[in-house]
């Protein structure tokens, strides 16, 4: 099939590599931004595959399409190469003493939704210092093994370095579309007909979606040459939610000239974190904020005084696309297919909606395939 992509983002990559799979489909992309896609949501993100964290604020299905995606990430890392792309080595949540009412709240909470919560490690002082050394100052947390995180930075540079390898894909870069119709994509340029167009923009199809709106997030990235931790670990607090993400050699096998572009470029023997993340009703995209700066950074030195020496390296602020429900959305018929709306659960979600989206899809484009076959 003739197949047209609109959005070069975490789904609508996610979508290229499961067709890649199914068969010898020409693919299309159209991005209003260049292939690399340092300026998409899927680029900003921490990458967390955290469905019972999410719990706190999400529907059970959130958590349901949470443990599929969890399934699902190794085989779609794999495909590109990214063979160390993907971690599964659980979450650590703590929370400072005056604080550690709201924390066992939260897990009674999580233990209530779900009977796999009962999972969940209670983590006393020696146990935490077992697990996660650098968090010896921490006298109790909880552990939840199931957890983890893709490195979303490499899995949007390396599935750019796989799709360059194909004949039959292409990027349309620098094209914003205007309007999609089935079987149909509009730009300035004119319309052109596909088999099957895909619409993964985010909060580029507002023009269809009137319900569409944006959730700004701030993330912030940190060096530290004498702290090292090694699994995501959130900081339970009454006003704002840290997490913490390990990305280690967060360039090892990316371009250098692609490093030099989206300012990742590492200081060797340092270990790299990311931090946030921010929750705002806004569709501002500018930078971040003195008042994110000052409460990221001081619930950082909170979680470890040696990140008092930390080095700030980089910030990056985008806003993801969401429908009141803050639930995702997939809309089907003969010649496109819509995905949008994963609001904060970009990379926990996109595998299972995405698998969910094609199974609908191809029942209704079926006699395509055939054709194609």
């Amino acid at each position: 099939m003739n197949i047209a992509i609109a959005g070069a983002g975490l789904v609508g990559r996610v979508v290229a590599l499961n067709l890649l799979r199914s068969g010898n489909h020409t693919i299309t992309f159209f991005d209003k931004d260049s292939k690399e896609g340092v300026t998409a949501a899927g680029f900003t993100a921490a990458g967390m595959l955290a469905p019972y964290a999410e719990l706190e604020t999400a529907e059970s299905v959130i958590f349901d399409l949470g443990h599929r995606s969890i399934d699902l990430w190794p085989d779609l890392l794999r495909q590109i190469g990214l063979f160390d792309g993907y971690q599964q080595k659980g979450t650590v949540i703590t929370a400072h003493g005056q604080d550690m009412g709201e924390l066992e709240h939260f897990i009674g909470m999580l233990q209530r939704k779900v009977n796999t919560a009962d999972n969940i490690d209670l983590l006393d002082a020696g146990k935490m210092t077992v697990l996660e050394p650098d968090l010896y100052t921490h006298q109790k947390g909880f552990y939840i093994p199931d957890e983890g995180l893709v490195d979303a930075q490499r899995f949007m540079a390396f599935s750019v370095n796989y799709f360059d390898r194909y004949e039959n894909v292409s990027f349309r870069e620098y094209t914003p579309v205007e309007k999609i119709e089935a079987g149909l994509v509009h730009t300035k340029e004119g319309v052109e007909a596909f088999d099957w167009v895909f619409d993964t923009r985010g909060l580029g199809a507002k023009e269809h979606f009137d319900d569409l709106r944006g959730v700004r997030g701030e993330v912030m990235w940190v060096e530290a040459n004498d702290i090292d931790i090694s699994r995501p670990t959130r900081l339970m607090h009454p006003r704002y939610k840290l997490y913490i993400v390990p990305r280690g050699n967060g360039c090892e096998g990316i371009d250098l000239e692609y490093c030099k572009d989206c300012k990742l470029s590492q200081t060797v023997g340092y270990k790299r974190y990311l931090i946030g993340a921010t929750e705002i009703e806004s569709e501002d995209s500018s930078p971040i904020s003195v008042r994110s700066s000052m409460e990221l950074l001081s619930a950082l030195y909170t979680l470890h005084p040696s990140f008092g020496e930390a080095r700030v390296v980089n910030t990056e602020t985008n806003c993801r696309p969401a429908f009141k429900d803050n639930l995702p959305r997939i809309e089907n018929e003969k010649g496109l297919t819509r995905i949008n709306g994963l609001y904060r659960h970009g990379y926990l979600l996109a595998p299972a909606v995405v698998e969910k989206a094609l199974k609908e899809g191809m029942l209704l484009n079926e006699h395509g395939m055939k054709e194609s076959a």
